[in-house]
């Protein structure tokens, strides 16, 4: 009985596939949906093509010339503040490179003097001191229902009120402050510098490792290693020691008033200050209700919890309260994070050189409208899409990992 069914089933052919019924398939759900969204997909392309195509043949009619070729042109413009050393006989090309660090200068020094400010207003709010409560409240409370171009034309009208560099605020004569802006010391030029900060960054690296080595042995064999100590050690002596090795350059270049102004140092403009102030103060206070947010995610049994098993505040907030609430916290940063790279276009209103401000620039002065705003534009989306994916890759970093 087995041998003939055997034998049937190797002589049976194979089954013929259902011929393809084109009326049937359009009654398919999936299919019908992905219809859709080709078409409007392709009336969306198409409509593009046609205004480009349209907005080209206007341009040309007019004499006009279209591409990106100007920015291999002559920009025929000086730039205030340039990193770059930017000189009115290089080309559209370098204004925009120009540009670019500008906007990222005020936008990293703001995201860090914001998160710093944020974090400590956020626990201040958690506070069980009714005075430092109320503060950071009421210093939320302002600043988040100020509009933020108000707030940088406060800064920027307190500062140029400020003295004649002349008369300058002194810091322990080595820092003024005046309507010309702040102007500090800076240590001379020397290569052993990149090599000290090259070792802290190592050193940095290190102790992350080291932190994650003590946690593994103490979930393994339940003994804990005090390793605090020795990072901070490590982190202090390794750039100390590249540094001494390396002959401890210290010279610094002090600033000192000649002529009208302050020569030599770092002088930071009024522009600048009064834009970094106002996107650090203002998206600080958003920050600061994330954090409270994140830390009030967790439950108070996790920390009654860990209180129980005699956890020390700081091993509390570490390893209980921040793993949680940074699954809370970082999304909403991030956002916060964008939201100042684009808001630092506002430098425009107080004459700052950013990207915005020198886009209009090239604009006037190179005719190539279009292409000059959809230079900007990929600009800002691609720093925007460069916050995002360092923050989604630490948010996953950060995440508790299920089992």
């Amino acid at each position: 009985m087995r041998q003939t069914t055997a034998s049937l089933s190797r002589g049976r052919p194979p089954p013929k596939r259902p011929p393809i019924n084109l009326q049937g398939l359009w009654h398919n759900v999936g299919f019908r949906n992905f219809a859709y969204q080709l078409l409007v997909v392709g009336t969306i392309i198409g409509l593009a093509v046609f205004m480009v195509t349209n907005v080209q043949d206007a341009l040309s009619k007019r004499g006009i010339s279209t591409g990106f070729g100007f920015l291999f042109e002559e920009a025929g413009f000086d730039i205030g503040e340039a990193l770059t050393g930017f000189e009115s006989t290089d080309t559209f090309l370098l204004a925009y490179g120009t540009a670019v660090l500008n906007t990222l200068k005020v936008s990293v020094l703001g995201v860090v003097f914001a998160t710093a400010l944020g974090v400590i207003l956020g626990i201040a709010r958690l506070s069980s001191n009714v005075l430092i409560s109320k503060l950071s409240s009421t210093y939320v409370e302002l600043f988040r229902n100020t509009p933020l171009l108000v707030q940088v034309i406060f800064w920027y009208t307190i500062i140029t009120k400020m003295p004649h560099p002349k008369q300058a605020w002194s810091l322990s004569d080595w820092a003024f402050l005046s309507n010309r802006g702040l102007n500090v010391p800076w240590p001379a030029a020397n290569p052993v510098y990149f090599w000290t900060a090259l070792a802290f960054a190592l050193a940095c690296l290190s102790a992350i490792l080291i932190v994650r080595w003590a946690d593994a042995r103490r979930r393994r064999t339940g003994h804990k290693i005090p390793v605090l100590w020795w990072n901070i050690v490590l982190v202090l002596a390794a750039p100390f020691l590249v540094w001494w090795f390396g002959g401890a350059p210290s010279e610094l270049v002090i600033p000192k008033f000649k002529g009208f102004n302050f020569v030599g140092g770092v002088s930071l403009s009024p522009e600048f200050l009064a834009l970094l102030l106002g996107l650090s103060l203002y998206i600080a206070a958003f920050i600061a209700e994330i954090v409270r947010s994140g830390i009030q995610s967790v439950s108070r049994g996790q920390i009654e919890a860990a209180h129980a098993v005699c956890l020390s505040p700081g091993d509390t907030y570490r390893k209980v309260i921040l793993p949680q609430a940074l699954r809370v916290i970082i999304p909403p940063a991030a956002a916060q994070y964008v939201s100042l790279v684009k808001n630092s276009s506002l430098g425009v209103a107080i004459g700052y050189p950013e990207l915005f401000n020198i886009n209009n620039t090239i604009i006037t002065l190179s005719g190539h409208t279009l292409e000059a705003i959809g230079m900007m534009m990929a600009i800002y989306l691609s720093i925007s899409f460069t916050i995002a994916a360092i923050m989604n890759l630490y948010n996953r970093a950060v995440q508790i990992k299920e089992r």
